[in-house]
């Protein structure tokens, strides 16, 4: 039996790699793909727009703090396969609304079934399967998830362009509902609860004992941080670009080097994990990013924007592997699914306000350029606090 056990967590990690794939139509990222053509065909304003997406990832946000609960009750498949099918559903319609109330009803939706629900649980299963190999595992599974949202960003992309954005979000349901429920099933509810016995309760710190820890504030915020950079610069993505001269072309090309090192960013960060204390890990991925909002007022030339795009990767992926493991890592597995849904609530809200920072920037001021320095200098403040808080002691 023991033999088998590692063969199928690693399954597990796939499925779950496989599941934050799924969450595109909800984050920011892939509604930035459809974000131009949507504005057009349905005359939204840019501010109203970003005010929409506030107030549906505000309420979406619901799904991380109520779906911890879910994960530990009932366990990793039942809840997969219940919130993939709902999520798939939820895009299918909202390729089809024709109203701003049909389209705020619709991208609520997806954020609270997506961006929320959908992340804790993909989170969540590989936590509860690998204990001892952590680290190594975040590392791959960040790998794997990073190359599928590399297939997935050209992919969708290419169809909003030749074919318009209903018909590209249509076929992102239908591919969820055709490819990631049936893997649902193929989950076990825990690792503690599989054939293994477990006759010893799970270590680890609850809930109101990791919010008295600085570290988890620290951790948490400096990981929203980079949800409101990447959910505001996400949304607004083509429009930044074009600000700056460039066409959607190079916007699109941007989205490939982004993936592509950050996929580079996922194998530094489980390589340094190793011998690094997360702390200072954490800062420096924090300073990462912290340049590359300095540089971006600054592009002008092809090369300076895979420059900067690079920056962004790099710095997003090693944040992804530390988001990922530290959770199991430094708190335990004892309410790992409620410690993650507060951890995941606080970065979908960071990101429901990082784009109306930026349209409502671009409204005042004519131009993004004020709010990513500001943005900026409070990276650089927590990437100090990350490198000064000390972590809590090992529970056992």
């Amino acid at each position: 039996m023991s033999a088998r056990r590692p063969y199928y967590g690693w399954l597990v990690l796939l499925v779950a790699a496989a599941a934050m794939v799924g969450t595109l139509p909800g984050r920011t990222q892939g509604l930035g793909l459809i974000t131009e053509s949507l504005l057009a065909e349905l005359h939204i304003g840019r501010v109203e727009y970003a005010k929409l997406n506030l107030w549906a990832t505000l309420i979406g946000a619901a799904g991380a703090l109520g779906v911890g609960r879910f994960i530990d009750r009932f366990g990793s498949r039942v809840v997969l396969t219940v919130v993939a099918a709902a999520l798939g559903t939820a895009v299918c319609l909202m390729s089809r609304v024709g109203s701003l109330t049909e389209l705020a009803i619709a991208v609520t939706l997806t954020r609270a079934l997506g961006q929320s629900a959908l992340s804790v649980v993909s989170l969540a299963m590989v936590g509860q399967w690998f204990v001892r190999r952590i680290d190594m595992a975040m590392a791959i599974y960040s790998v794997v998830l990073s190359v599928g949202f590399m297939i997935a960003f050209p992919i969708v992309g290419s169809l909003v362009q030749a074919h318009g954005w209903r018909f590209a979000w249509l076929g992102v349901g239908a591919a969820i509902l055709a490819g990631l429920v049936p893997l649902g099933l193929l989950v076990v509810r825990t690792n503690h609860q599989s054939p293994i016995p477990h006759p010893q309760p799970l270590a680890g710190y609850t809930l109101l004992a990791a919010l008295r820890t600085p570290a988890f504030w620290v951790f948490a915020i400096g990981a929203a941080l980079y949800g409101l950079v990447a959910s505001g610069i996400g949304l607004f993505n083509e429009s930044i670009l074009a600000e700056r001269g460039f066409g959607p072309n190079i916007y699109y090309q941007t989205l490939v080097i982004t993936a592509l090192t950050s996929l580079a960013g996922n194998f530094i960060g489980g390589w340094l994990a190793r011998s690094v204390a997360l702390n200072r890990l954490m800062a420096l991925s924090l300073c990462v990013l912290m340049a590359g909002l300095l540089a971006l007022p600054h592009v002008t030339s092809f090369a300076m924007a895979m420059a900067w795009a690079t920056m962004m990767g790099l710095g997003g992926g090693l944040v992804m592997v530390l988001f990922f493991s530290v959770w199991p890592r430094v708190y335990g597995r004892r309410e790992l699914g409620r410690i993650q849904g507060v951890a995941q609530a606080m970065t979908v809200l960071a990101s429901a306000v990082g784009p109306l920072l930026l349209a409502a920037c671009l409204a005042m001021t004519g131009s993004y350029t004020a709010m990513f320095n500001i943005l900026a200098a409070a990276v650089g403040v927590f990437a100090l606090a990350a490198l000064m808080v000390p972590l809590p002691p090992t529970v056992n």
